[in-house]
């Protein structure tokens, strides 16, 4: 293994490069939206999963892996098993839909929620109650941020989420493109948590990581417990930590209702709309309230990681029964006023058509 992480790290542009031609490659898969989407989907994840662990193994590995020796981590990474994670999801759905039907495959996506929901809350707490950077794909350590704020003066937007979009809309790791059906839609789909299209370059958070791996902090600070942090940020702490355990419940709270009432309730639609918006208003609320003190001052990469989330409110446009009555009318209706432009009319149905596939996919409109 540690033979593995030295030519990882000496190769790393090769790895990328390589990693690039091969996800790339999955969109010429054959059998999308089809009985035999397993296959297909199955490709896409096992390539997620090498993207996802070469990265961390780049993003991670000290600099003295130059002199010869790779030092053992301690622990097994839970932002990385939550990465992994979302790149199985979408592979765990359509197996789940082929093998047991539409009304089982949510018992199926509820566990991956659930997993997902359990996994955060220990990464929530490891990092001593600290914002979660996109779903916990990124660690917030309270010191990454200030390494680039010192360096540049500017908010820098958290590195691009891991991985996918569609169909692993959610492997945010910068350099896995991005899935046919979801991916595609990235823009529509995660807007924010891929954060792609309006985040920096992949390139450059690598440098900035590497940059702040070399030159550690010469202080750290201990992680505080449950009990002392409440009494250290009184009600203001208590009401973050609401936010927070909200925006990470939200998912599983969705899905448990949708497996309840079907897709076609606005019950769990509503349900979900109104956490994401409570969880938001009182982090955003504390965040104004307490500007002034450092109780609750947030990092660059935390306001950034608070907008990306409202652009996930987007996705709401994309669920069902909100989608079915009418976004796709809107869509169906523009599709026709453009049918008669040549070249336009054709990119416009496909684009259609596509949209209207990658909603099928729970995971790929999830925003989890």
């Amino acid at each position: 293994m540690e033979a593995y992480k030295r030519w990882v790290w000496r190769n790393r542009d090769y790895v990328h490069s390589l990693e690039s031609l091969a996800n790339g490659l999955t969109w010429l898969l054959p059998e999308r939206f089809s009985e035999s989407e397993i296959g297909p989907e199955a490709v896409t994840s096992i390539l997620g999963i090498i993207t996802s662990v070469n990265d961390h193994i780049i993003e991670t590995t000290p600099t003295q892996i130059q002199m010869g020796h790779v030092p053992q981590p301690s622990s097994f990474p839970l932002s990385l098993f939550i990465t992994l994670l979302k790149d199985l999801e979408t592979l765990v759905e359509v197996a789940a839909q082929q093998f047991y039907g539409d009304e089982k495959k949510w018992n199926f996506i509820a566990i991956t929620e659930a997993t997902k929901v359990l996994l955060r809350l220990a990464l929530f707490r490891n990092s001593g109650y600290k914002m979660l950077l996109h779903g916990g794909d990124n660690t917030n350590d309270g010191q990454g941020s200030n390494v680039l704020d010192s360096q540049h003066g500017n908010g820098l937007l958290p590195k691009p989420g891991q991985h996918q979009v569609p169909g692993n809309l959610k492997n945010y790791r910068g350099q896995n493109p991005l899935n046919l059906e979801g991916r595609a839609l990235s823009a529509l789909n995660r807007f924010g948590e891929n954060a792609r299209t309006v985040s920096e370059p992949t390139w450059l958070y690598r440098v900035q990581h590497q940059q702040a791996i070399i030159e550690p902090p010469t202080t750290v600070s201990e992680k505080p417990s449950l009990s002392s942090f409440l009494s250290e940020k009184g009600i203001s702490g208590g009401l973050f930590l609401i936010g927070e355990m909200m925006f990470i419940l939200r998912p599983l709270i969705y899905v448990l209702l949708i497996r309840k009432h079907g897709t076609r309730s606005w019950f769990p639609w509503l349900t979900s709309m109104t956490v994401d918006l409570i969880s938001n208003g009182i982090i955003s609320y504390i965040t104004i309230l307490r500007q002034n003190s450092n109780d609750f001052r947030l990092s660059n990469l935390e306001k950034h990681e608070l907008k990306r989330r409202k652009l996930l409110w987007a996705l709401y446009l994309m669920r069902d029964p909100f989608f079915s009555k009418y976004t796709r009318q809107r869509l169906d209706s523009t599709q026709k006023l453009l049918e008669p432009v040549p070249i336009v009319g054709l990119l416009t149905e496909k684009l259609v058509e596509l949209i209207i596939g990658a909603q099928t996919r729970y995971t790929y409109m999830s925003g989890s």
